[in-house]
């Protein structure tokens, strides 16, 4: 049995789920809407704040779509409600990353700088801690 299809999807408060009859998944909330067409073999049902999606059979195909698609919708509905956050950190002597306004430019060890083009719906912020 999928351990991760099983769980249902909780709902934060300002997030809404609905399904079509063609079994596209759409999820609003406050920071925009995604949409997600999902196998028509599977079931997905809201209930009240969750959503629970079920499959026909415990065929090996049915098993893993069934956990794709919960993750799927998982992750979508924490992306309407906070957003994606990625953390990186640079780690040792000489390296550095500054933020210009939406570029990105990269002091790594090469003879050169490297200057990345932020796209405009990702955000650099800079956050230097002291040791």
């Amino acid at each position: 049995m999928s351990r991760i299809g099983k769980l249902p999807v909780n709902l934060p408060k300002g997030v809404t789920i609905s399904v079509s009859d063609t079994n596209e998944v759409s999820v609003k909330g406050p920071l925009g809407t995604l949409t997600q067409a999902v196998d028509k073999d599977l079931k997905v049902e809201v209930d009240g704040d969750q959503l629970v999606i079920t499959r026909p059979t415990d065929s090996k195909n049915h098993k893993s779509l069934h956990g794709l698609y919960r993750a799927l919708i998982a992750n979508m509905v924490e992306g309407v409600s906070k957003g994606y956050k990625k953390e990186l950190e640079l780690v040792g002597v000489g390296y550095r990353a500054e933020a210009k306004g939406q570029n990105l430019e990269l002091s790594l060890g090469y003879s050169h700088d490297i200057i990345m083009q932020v796209p405009d719906e990702v955000k650099v912020n800079q956050n230097r801690k002291k040791k």
